[in-house]
């Protein structure tokens, strides 16, 4: 199958600006290529984040993990943690195995895998790098009244209002050619 396409703009370019604040990873820096261990083949094993610098009347977090580059209309979730409370400024790599792993009253909504958590980098064999990019929000509010059977599309959508300011780190990832056998003649 032919993939080519045009690569889509980053999806926060195109929503109302907000300040920025900090994003960072001991597991990878903006534009490096995702560790293996974030990769579905790999585990789907969340990073490390850790963030600073966000609105001293932040109240509380949204994290997530879009995949803008998948072929698909509208790009690929892969992770989305609810109300992380205000005094959160790290999550430890694994967080995002499940609920069991957060504190509080923070909660994961069902990723586009059908996973309440994250899963890893998982694009199609023979594509081009795909951007993962990690965004945390910082809120207005305490909770967004929501439950894990929201959408990360209507979370996304919920918190749009809310949002004091955005941090974001992209990591790229392509998978691996599959080696053609060939036949013997």
């Amino acid at each position: 199958m032919d993939l080519t396409r045009p690569t889509c703009p980053d999806p926060y370019d195109l929503l109302p600006r907000v300040p920025s604040f900090t994003l960072t990873s001991p597991d990878f820096s903006d534009g490096d290529t995702l560790p293996s261990s974030a990769t579905a083949e790999g585990g789907s094993r969340s990073p490390e984040l850790h963030w600073s610098g966000f609105p001293a009347h932040t109240r509380s977090f949204l994290l997530t993990c879009f995949d803008p580059d998948a072929p698909t209309p509208s790009g690929y979730w892969h992770w989305c943690l609810v109300d992380l409370d205000a005094s959160t400024t790290h999550v430890p790599a694994g967080i995002g195995s499940s609920d069991l792993s957060v504190e509080g009253a923070s909660f994961h909504v069902k990723n586009d895998a059908g996973v309440w958590g994250f899963y890893g980098a998982a694009p199609p064999a023979g594509d081009r790098p795909h951007r993962y990019i990690f965004v945390v929000h910082a809120l207005d509010v305490d909770t967004l009244n929501l439950d894990d059977e929201a959408t990360p599309a209507t979370v996304s959508f919920t918190a749009l209002p809310h949002v004091l300011a955005r941090a974001s780190l992209t990591a790229t990832y392509a998978a691996p050619m599959q080696e053609k056998e060939e036949s013997e003649g």
